[in-house]
């Protein structure tokens, strides 16, 4: 497979309508260390708690976060979760289509969470009557026109009492619709063309997996049967296998710590029906959705892909190009806010980095250590020429963002410092970029550091990191020239 990283500048061209059972995602997170009196159980000192939009709203913002436009329609209850899920949604740049019922509560699943662990999980949910659905059928047929894909989430709560109508809504509209499906009977999904079951769902239905040779044999005969193009089968550990009646492809799993696969199904659909509706080929879309589970089964709770996250793991693969993928600043702004929004910790650091040595490195790693996320502020070459003089930089902007993008503990490379002198610090980037950890080099004390006191006023830190001693931009420059 050879992957072009550029063509995900194109997935702001998605636009894709979710439609399923939504719910709030609440977490309670904290330590415990000691078993309550009152029954053998643990004892979780909550520290803080957050919420997040779940089920197919989760869908929804994996494809906002993935810079594709995204609707979701489905039903809540006049009640103050309704509310705060719709206000997530706003945050999340969801466009919201929910159905309020004044009778019926909006699902949550509230989790406890210490130590990285899941101790229980608790749901408070109804079943949504067959006359709802026959609403959200009627909303939806006055969206589906606006949107190039459908992707259809179902957690068997009612909303989708209709699916088959929507789905044939759908195709006769010329839509693709990818299915997440909770039901044993696949047939319900008729007309579908893409659907993306997990492994348990599968045997479930009927399918044998006993080895690639019967699972491959019953996927195609289930597909045939219930007139379903293809089928994404989810295994765990083992991987994703796509399977059509002609061609198979197998991708093994790409994770390398599994730290919560709360929502990780969520992000497969949402990430294949995002590359599909920007015009990727259905392989490589498959592809970069079985990197993207990779991702965010090693984070915690219902978590989100970006753009720069997925393109930094498929440049790691050898069968994509590593160059290409260039996001504007305001859309890199918007992704650091989403990974803020996840309580990611940013780190911000800056610097001309125009030769970039042993010593940059070594710092750059130790500023990505002091948090979750790093971005570099970059200085511009007209910048560059008025710090350093007419001779640099050596290496071109473009070039120097190119080799910066590439190591591992980077993040996001920002330029700044395009236009004049004033500019040439990175003291408005800081402001937007807003991180909690303000990093520089050991030559510098607090008080000569641009952006500190933004930082340290809005309750971030600011660390100063040790110099590699012997290693210096300017010191190649005369090493080479002698």
């Amino acid at each position: 497979m050879m992957l072009d990283l550029a063509r995900l500048d194109q997935l702001q061209n998605a636009s894709v309508l979710v439609i399923g059972d939504v719910m709030l995602d609440r977490y309670f997170i904290g330590d415990t260390n000691r078993i309550s009196p009152e029954a053998p159980v643990p004892v979780v000192r909550v520290a803080h708690t957050e919420d997040r939009a779940g089920g197919a709203a989760n869908v929804a913002r994996n494809i906002a976060h993935l810079d594709g436009q995204a609707a979701i329609l489905g039903i809540i209850g006049n009640d103050t979760d309704g509310r705060l899920l719709k206000n997530l949604l706003v945050k999340e740049k969801v466009h919201s289509e929910l159905l309020e019922l004044d009778d019926a509560r909006t699902i949550s699943k509230t989790r406890i969470i210490s130590r990285h662990q899941q101790m229980v999980r608790l749901d408070m949910e109804d079943t949504f009557p067959v006359a709802q659905a026959e609403s959200v059928k009627q909303r939806y047929g006055e969206l589906v026109e606006q949107y190039n894909t459908v992707i259809i989430s179902d957690y068997a709560k009612g909303t989708l009492a209709c699916v088959g109508d929507l789905i044939q809504a759908a195709r006769k509209a010329g839509k693709q619709v990818l299915v997440d499906p909770k039901s044993k009977d696949f047939s319900l999904y008729r007309g579908a063309t893409v659907i993306t079951p997990n492994l348990t769902e599968f045997k479930a239905a009927g399918g044998d997996a006993s080895s690639d040779e019967a699972m491959l044999s019953s996927a195609r005969a289930m597909l045939a049967e219930a007139g379903i193009d293809t089928m994404l089968l989810t295994r765990s550990e083992q991987g994703m296998s796509l399977i059509t009646q002609t061609e198979h492809h197998h991708f093994p799993a790409e994770v390398l710590e599994v730290s919560d696969v709360t929502g990780a199904g969520d992000t497969v659909i949402a990430t294949l029906g995002t590359l599909l509706s920007a015009g990727f080929e259905l392989k490589d879309a498959a592809w970069l959705s079985n990197l993207a589970a990779g991702i965010v089964v090693a984070k915690l709770g219902a978590a989100t892909v970006s753009p720069e996250e997925l393109a930094a793991r498929a440049s790691h693969q050898w069968s994509a190009k590593t160059s290409g993928y260039h996001p504007s600043v305001e859309q890199s702004l918007l992704h650091i806010d989403y990974a803020r929004q996840q309580g990611e910790r940013i780190v911000f650091t800056n610097g001309c980095f125009d030769i970039l040595h042993a010593g940059h490195v070594r710092y750059l790693a130790q500023a990505r250590a002091l948090g979750d996320r790093l971005v570099v502020g970059l200085n511009s070459d007209a910048s560059v020429r008025r710090l350093k003089g007419e001779e640099r930089p050596v290496n071109s902007l473009e070039d120097r963002m190119e080799v910066l993008s590439a190591l591992a503990c980077v993040d996001w490379v920002i330029p700044f410092g395009d236009n004049t002198e004033e500019n040439d610090t990175p003291e408005q980037l800081i402001k937007r970029v807003n991180p909690q950890v303000l990093a520089k080099g050991g030559d510098y004390s607090i008080d000569t550091i641009v952006g500190a006191d933004f930082v340290q006023q809005n309750g971030g830190e600011v660390a100063i990191l040790p110099t590699v001693e012997g290693r210096s931009t300017t010191g190649l420059i005369k090493k080479v020239r002698g």
